[in-house]
């Protein structure tokens, strides 16, 4: 089964950016839909953005025209580009392989 692995978290300032990567242990091809997701303290793990494998995508209307998910098959890879990050992003954030497999999450601090 695929393993994946988040990178690209940290702090950073309101107004800011970070990439997020989830790198796959094996090709993502046969994955129909993968997903980034976060969960805030105390809260409920939610949708981010996903991206089929036809590369058709859909966000959370908090993150329209900032966030940007992407997945390069040939590195296997799926990337979430976050710009103008707010403290209400602040969040571990997920990916996730057809909802069947789950990073370790990484963390994602935006300070005001």
């Amino acid at each position: 089964q695929v393993q994946l692995v988040e990178s690209g978290g940290g702090l950073v300032q309101a107004g800011g950016s970070l990439r997020l990567s989830c790198a796959a242990s094996e090709t993502i091809l046969s994955i129909n839909v993968m997903g980034w997701y976060r969960q805030a303290p105390g809260k409920q793990r939610k949708l981010v953005a996903l991206i089929t494998r036809g590369g058709a995508t859909n966000y959370a209307d908090s993150v329209k025209g900032r966030f940007t998910i992407s997945r390069d098959n040939a590195k296997n890879t799926l990337y979430l580009q976050m710009n103008n990050l707010k403290p209400e992003d602040t969040a571990v954030y997920y990916c996730s392989a057809d909802l069947l497999r789950w990073g370790q999450g990484t963390q994602v601090t935006v300070s005001s």
